[in-house]
């Protein structure tokens, strides 16, 4: 039980100090967008609408908050500050949930999938795509699970010596080819030699170029497909990674990618860097996709399973 608390206590610190700039920013705004007022007015709700689009929580997100808070503060005669926050804390937590983005709280398997369990990573260059996927690698080593990498973006110069290096620093294996190798012919070989070696976890990178390239989607389904030929049902889970420090931009790539490819879940990274913590709530709520991993900093045990409450709990706490 003792170690259970501290690192429990350890992972609410990292979650408090990567987000501490989002706080500020946002709690610095609704103290502004109060001040001098006993109630919830129209000038009140205006003003914390123009806090949460500035937060990048997003318009069609903040408007429905908003919405929540003129309802709820109606009916419960909300009047203070405090009050405020906790409505806003509430609401806030309510949507998450609706989305679909539990409160996990271990990186393991979901229960009823198949054996390896199959990750394809996707998003654009530069958005710590390949570093997240070392440090998923990590957390599922120290969940006792067998991990297999594979690199298949092979396009980006340094790309496959990056995912060898958090391999090694995972301490897991990584299957590879040269440079500008066919990416669906790395992703066969991974699976194939995880499945020879009776692997559990497979997380295979891809390629990340710019988001409005067609041929790079066609590339994606492409190693699907080729996928599927080795281990039938994968991938298990596409990942889409994004930047939360690019607030508005991380919207277009995600509005852009699940065009173009079944995304199922989220990590949103960066957030340690950023006072724009608040595109998880947007992303989560314009896109009913889970947020499933945050990342909060560079070290390699600074990647957390997303946990709406604990989230929540931080930002408005």
């Amino acid at each position: 039980m003792g170690i259970f608390s501290f690192f429990s206590k350890e992972k609410k610190e990292v979650l408090d100090q990567g987000l501490s700039k989002t706080k500020e920013s946002v709690f610095g705004k609704i103290a502004r967008a109060i001040a001098g007022k006993s109630e919830i007015d129209d000038e009140v709700l205006d003003n914390l609408e123009e806090v949460l689009v500035t937060s990048d929580v997003g318009v069609e997100t903040t408007l429905k908050i908003i919405d929540r808070v003129q309802k709820r503060a109606a009916r419960d005669k909300f009047m203070n500050t405090k009050e405020l926050n906790k409505l806003l804390k509430d609401e806030i937590a309510q949507l998450l949930m609706e989305n679909n983005t539990s409160d996990g709280d271990s990186f393991d398997i979901p229960a009823g999938t198949g054996k390896p369990y199959v990750i394809m990573v996707v998003g654009v260059n530069g958005v710590g795509k390949t570093t997240t996927i070392g440090k998923l690698a990590h957390q599922f080593k120290k969940a006792g699970k067998k991990v297999y990498l594979g690199a298949a973006d092979t396009f980006r110069a340094a790309a496959v010596e990056q995912l060898v290096e958090w391999g090694r620093r995972a301490d897991v294996p990584v299957i590879k080819q040269g440079m500008g190798s066919d990416p669906a012919s790395v992703a066969f070989d991974t699976l194939s030699s995880a499945v020879a070696n009776n692997a559990d976890v497979v997380i295979i990178d891809t390629a990340g170029r710019l988001h409005n390239k067609v041929g790079l989607m066609n590339e994606l389904t492409k190693i699907k497909n080729v996928m599927k030929k080795v281990v039938p049902g994968a991938p298990d889970d596409v990942l889409l990674v994004l930047d939360g420090s690019t607030g508005q931009n991380a919207f277009e790539q995600a509005k852009q990618f699940t065009k173009a490819t079944e995304v199922t879940s989220l990590a949103i990274t960066k957030l340690d860097g950023t006072a724009k913590g608040g595109v998880v709530i947007g992303i989560s709520d314009q896109f009913k996709i889970p947020v499933k991993y945050i990342g909060l900093g560079e070290g390699i045990d600074h990647l957390q399973i997303f946990n709406r409450e604990e989230f929540v709990d931080s930002l408005f706490g």
